[in-house]
C-alpha cells in the first residue's frame, strides 16, 4: 500500500495546471451508453475512479482507446446490464449507469453502491424518480433490479432534496424516454450542466439548462449522434490548490480553470485576507498580510461546496482567530478532524459545527492516516507548513481524484514522496 512523505516549510511558487474534473467525466462517460456512434473525448483526467468507471463499462461490453489525457469510447455494441458488486463497491458513482442502461435496454441490475465512508447518500430517489417513469425496482440480494419493458415514460419528478447523481441519472434516463420529462429542484453544478449541454449537442431537446427546473424531451429509446467534447476543469482540484497556495503563503498561479465555478470559494479566500488576481483561464493566489479566520457553511452549488469543507478546515489552523465549519450536506465529514489535531490543531466538534482556533505555533509532522477522497487533500495541505516531516498513509483515498499530486505540488518546490509500506 502507497504512502506519502512531506517535508514540510519549504518556498513554494510557481504554476499549476488543473486537470479535467473528475466529476464531470464520470457523468460523462456512463452517458455515452446511449450513443450510437463512437464518442470522442478530451481533458479526461488521469485517476483512479475514471479507470474503474471504463472497467465496468468493458465489462458491459464497450470498447476503448486512450492515450494521454484523450479518449475515444465505443458503447454501440453493449451486450450486458450487469452492474457488479466487485466494481461498483469501490466507487459509489458507478450507480449512474442505473438510469442510463434502463433507458436503453428496459433492463438492468446495478449492485448497491459504495465509496467514501462519509456519510449516507441513499440512492432512493433515484429509484423512486424512475419508478414515476414507469420502471419496476426492486431490491434482490444487494442489487437493484430495474425493468421498464416498454420503456421509460416521461413524468414530472420532484426531487425532495438536492442530489447531483440523483439529477444527472434521471436527466440521462429522460433523455431516451418516451415523451417529456420535467425535472424540479434539480442541481446546479457545473458538472450538471455540461452533461445536459453534451446531451443537447447530441440531440436531446433540454430546456432550463444551469437552473433548477429541467424540461426534456425524450426520444423514446432512439440512441444519440454524440459530438466531440471536452471535460471541463476541476474546481474542487483548483480550490485544493489555492489553499497550497494561501496556507503556505506562497504566490500561486492555477491555470486552465473556470474561475466562474469557484466564486464561493474566491469569495472565503478574500475574506481570510488573500489577495486572488483573475485572468482568463487563469487565477492567482498571492500571500495575505495577516491570515484572517472564517466563517463557512456548505450547502449546495453555487453555494460553498462539501468538497473544500476540509481544506479550508486545514488552512484555518492558521488562522489568526476563531473559525466556524458547519457541514450541512454529510453528517460524517469531519474524520479528518482526529488527523489535523494529532498535528497539533486546535479543532473542538459539536454536531455538524467545527469550531478551529488558529493557533500561532507550528504544526508538527507525524504518522497520519487518510480517510476519504478530500480528507486525504487536506493532511496534504496541512503536511506542507507542519515542522519536521509527515506520513500519510492510505492515499489511495487520494489517489481516486487527484491526477499527478506528487508531480504537480513538486513542480513548485514541494518535498513530497511517494513509497510503499
Amino acid at each position: 500500500m502507497d504512502y506519502l512523505k512531506i517535508k514540510g516549510q519549504n518556498n513554494l511558487n510557481g504554476t499549476i495546471k488543473i486537470s479535467g474534473a473528475k466529476n464531470a467525466a464520470l457523468p460523462l462517460l456512463t452517458s455515452t451508453i446511449l450513443a450510437s456512434n463512437k464518442v470522442e473525448i478530451s481533458n479526461l483526467p488521469n485517476v483512479v475512479d475514471i479507470r474503474t468507471l471504463l472497467k465496468l463499462l468493458e465489462m458491459l461490453g464497450a470498447t476503448f482507446y486512450h492515450q494521454d489525457t484523450d479518449m475515444s469510447i465505443d458503447t454501440s455494441k453493449l451486450d450486458k446490464t450487469i452492474a457488479t458488486y466487485d466494481i461498483v463497491k469501490t466507487m459509489r458513482a458507478s450507480i449512474l449507469v442505473l438510469g442510463p442502461l434502463l433507458a436503453r435496454f428496459g433492463h438492468c441490475e446495478v449492485s448497491l453502491p459504495g465509496g467514501c465512508a462519509i456519510g449516507q447518500r441513499p440512492v432512493d430517489l433515484h429509484l423512486k424518480a424512475l419508478e414515476t417513469m414507469g420502471a419496476n425496482i426492486e431490491i434482490k440480494n444487494g442489487y437493484i433490479v430495474a425493468t421498464a419493458k416498454d420503456g421509460l415514460q416521461g413524468a414530472t419528478i420532484v426531487f425532495d432534496k438536492v442530489t447531483v447523481t440523483g439529477t444527472e441519472n434521471i436527466v440521462m434516463a429522460a433523455a431516451l424516454a418516451n415523451g417529456t420529462s420535467t425535472l424540479i429542484n434539480c442541481a446546479k453544478e457545473p458538472e450538471v450542466v455540461q452533461l445536459c449541454e453534451v446531451l443537447r449537442d447530441a440531440g436531446v431537446a433540454i430546456e432550463g439548462i444551469g437552473t433548477n427546473t429541467l424540461t426534456i424531451v425524450g426520444t423514446n429509446r432512439k440512441l444519440l449522434e454524440f459530438k466531440p467534447f471536452k471535460i471541463i476543469p476541476d474546481r474542487i482540484e483548483a480550490g485544493t490548490y489555492l489553499c497550497v497556495g494561501a496556507i503556505t503563503n506562497s504566490i500561486l498561479k492555477i491555470e486552465d480553470v473556470i474561475a466562474e465555478h469557484l466564486e464561493a470559494i474566491l469569495i472565503k479566500f478574500e475574506e481570510m485576507g488573500f489577495m486572488i488576481l483573475k485572468e482568463e483561464n487563469a487565477i492567482t493566489i498571492c500571500p495575505a498580510n495577516k491570515v484572517k479566520p472564517v466563517n463557512i457553511v456548505t450547502t449546495e452549488y453555487p453555494g460553498f461546496p462539501t468538497d473544500m469543507q476540509a481544506q479550508f478546515m486545514a488552512l484555518a489552523t492558521m488562522a489568526d482567530g476563531v473559525s466556524v465549519i458547519d457541514e450541512k450536506l454529510f453528517e460524517n465529514r469531519f474524520m479528518h478532524v482526529s488527523e489535523l489535531i494529532r498535528m497539533g490543531a486546535d479543532i473542538k466538534l459539536n454536531g455538524t459545527v467545527a469550531t478551529i482556533t488558529g493557533t500561532p505555533k507550528e504544526l508538527l509532522g507525524t504518522d497520519v492516516m487518510a480517510t476519504d477522497l478530500r480528507a486525504s487533500s487536506a493532511l496534504v495541505i496541512a503536511a506542507l507548513v507542519a515542522k519536521n516531516e509527515t506520513t500519510i498513509h492510505r492515499i489511495y483515498h487520494l489517489d481516486r481524484g487527484y491526477d499527478r499530486l506528487e508531480e504537480k505540488l513538486s513542480s513548485i518546490g514541494a518535498n513530497i514522496t511517494r513509497d510503499k509500506e
